[in-house]
């Protein structure tokens, strides 16, 4: 915990906007529901948390479409991350998204599961990076909110770091200046969603160097990172650094994100029972009442 602490110094001094806070929790599908975001807000009140990807066909033609938006307001600060193609559609969800109060969008050019791509939209974007600027374009046109972008370093054929720095450049010429990098590539055949999270080997030098060619834009490195103290190591290089699955597993690391001394063992002990009886409380408040 003490040296977890000592990231946090770091850390804290590269900024105080909480939007750009230096750790997120990366999107996860079926992981960040807002069951537990509004744990991990119980942790950390600092970290930036991403909802699940949401497609913007489910957001126009859902039945219960506006289910689709609802969150607590204490999971704030929150980004929603939408999935799409479609300008048009994006820059009308972007507004509902707007109006429901998030404090930023993301648009999905990383996933690469099957679903995804037969909608055209996700890791397969990353082919046509004049759809994914128009994408940007239409919905900064329409809100204020900040749009950033998630995406791979490379997708099937289309590995090469001056493609993908190209990509970049064509998406920041649309007003985008925050990319979110997977530091793997993606294989849209051949590779399960979960092993295209594994088999591909992580390129952080390629993260790195867009940060030095594109000194204006935000650079945040996802993938692969376990703890904090490999946060701030990539933190030299990069503006950000995302968290996927590792809070999963071990949600209490970003309490130190929030803390300016590590806590006694005892202090742990009684802090987790805090966050325990406080997230017990919102399980009660939350389930449907059973009748006799």
């Amino acid at each position: 915990m003490a040296r977890e602490a000592s990231c946090l110094k770091f850390m804290l001094k590269i900024t105080k906007n909480p939007l750009i806070f230096p750790i997120s929790i990366a999107p996860m599908l079926g992981w960040t529901t807002r069951h537990f975001r509004y744990f991990l807000r119980l942790i950390s009140k600092k970290t930036p948390l991403y909802t699940e990807m949401i497609t913007s066909s489910a957001l126009l033609y859902h039945s219960d479409k506006n289910s689709l938006l609802v969150f607590d307001e204490g999971e704030q600060p929150l980004v929603f991350q939408v999935g799409g193609s479609d300008p048009q559609q994006l820059a009308q969800v972007a507004s509902s998204i707007a109006k429901q109060g998030y404090s930023a969008i993301n648009l999905n050019v990383g996933c690469p599961s099957h679903r995804v791509q037969s909608g055209a939209f996700g890791a397969i974007l990353f082919k046509k990076p004049e759809i994914v600027a128009q994408c940007v374009r239409a919905m900064r046109s329409t809100v204020s909110l900040p749009i950033s972008v998630k995406t791979r370093i490379a997708v099937d054929e289309y590995e090469c770091y001056d493609y993908l720095a190209e990509f970049v450049r064509q998406v920041a010429a649309a007003g985008c200046v925050t990319f979110i990098i997977h530091a793997r590539k993606a294989w849209l055949s051949g590779l399960s969603p979960k092993e295209n999270r594994e088999i591909p080997p992580l390129n952080y030098p390629w993260v790195y160097q867009l940060k030095q060619d594109f000194p204006a834009l935000r650079i945040v490195l996802n993938g692969g990172v376990n703890t904090l103290q490999e946060a701030n190591e990539h933190l030299k290089y990069v503006d950000g650094v995302m968290i996927g699955r590792a809070a999963w597993y071990n949600p209490y690391l970003l309490r130190a994100l929030d803390q300016t001394e590590a806590l006694s063992l005892c202090d742990q002990i009684n802090d987790r029972l805090m966050i325990a009886q406080a997230y017990r409380q919102y399980i009660d408040s939350t389930s449907p009442r059973r009748s006799g």
